[in-house]
This record gives structure tokens, sequence and C-alpha cells, in this order.
């Protein structure tokens, strides 16, 4: 009986493992309300954003962005280009404007809590957390999670 239990488990742990996998490598920072992700120019965009081709990604995002002013995700995903090329004003320009348009935006709380991180603003980076564990009850997100253990890892890193 003991090895039926334990055979059973690792099948449901290798499941999870499968199911869940995919979804982080393609977890962009997308709300799947967004109209803007049938939107060829976007969906480049994502491509770049993978590749971390920074620049090409903000060319092909500041084109999205005319195209599609009341999507949150191209502001967000314009926020995330600018964050890891290096320009912060930019990053929370874009953030800003993605939160604006929609204020609920768990990618956004999640992204503009690393980019004060990497101002070292640790508490602009805990209101960002405060939000996502409300939007995020009573089922934890994979966004409060990241920003959870960013958040760990810089107070370590302040030690």
């Amino acid at each position: 009986m003991r090895y039926l239990k334990g055979r059973v488990l690792i099948g449901l742990a290798a499941i999870w493992v499968i199911l869940s996998a995919p979804a982080a490598v393609a977890n962009l920072g997308v709300d799947d309300e967004d109209s803007a992700a049938d939107d060829p120019t976007v969906q480049e965009a994502q491509k770049a954003l993978q590749a971390q081709d920074w620049a090409k990604a903000i060319t092909l995002l500041e084109k999205a962005a005319a195209a599609h002013p009341e999507s949150a995700d191209v502001q967000n995903f314009l926020g995330y280009a600018h964050r890891k090329s290096g320009n912060l004003d930019a990053a929370f320009k874009h953030y800003q404007a993605a939160l604006k348009l929609n204020p609920q935006h768990k990618p956004a709380h999640e992204y503009i809590g690393e980019a004060y991180l990497m101002k070292d603003d640790l508490a602009g980076a805990e209101r960002h957390l405060a939000e996502l564990q409300k939007l995020c009850t009573p089922i934890p997100c994979e966004e409060l999670r990241e920003l959870k253990r960013a958040i760990e890892e810089h107070k370590k890193g302040k030690k």
C-alpha cells in the first residue's frame, strides 16, 4: 500500500511540474483580458522580450502602444523592456501607465516592485507586495510569490 501511495505522489508531482513549467516560461506579464494580445506586433515584441532583445522589443512595443493606447499589457511590456535595458525612469513611467489603465494588473505590480528594489526602495516594493497580497487572496499567484522572493533576496543582500 505504501508503495502505491508513493507512486501516486510521484506521479502527481510530475504532472504538476509538467503543467506549471510552460506557464512560468510563458508569463511575460500578460493580463488575460487585454485586447492587444492578438496583435502581430505585440506577439513579435514578446518574442523579442524572450530573446532579451530589449531595443527591438521597445521599438515594437512603442508601435503597439500607439495602436493600443488602452492596453495595460503593452505598457507593462514596455516597462519590463526598459527596466531590463537599465532605463528605470522609463520603466516606472510605463508601469505606472499600466496600473493607471488597470489597477489590478498583477504583473505590473510585480515588475514595478522589482524596479523599486533596483533603486534600493524596499518600501516601494513592499507597497506593491501588499497590493498583490490583496489581489491574490485567497489563492496565491505567481506574481506574489516572485515579488516576495525578490524582496527576501534583497533583504538578505543588505545584511
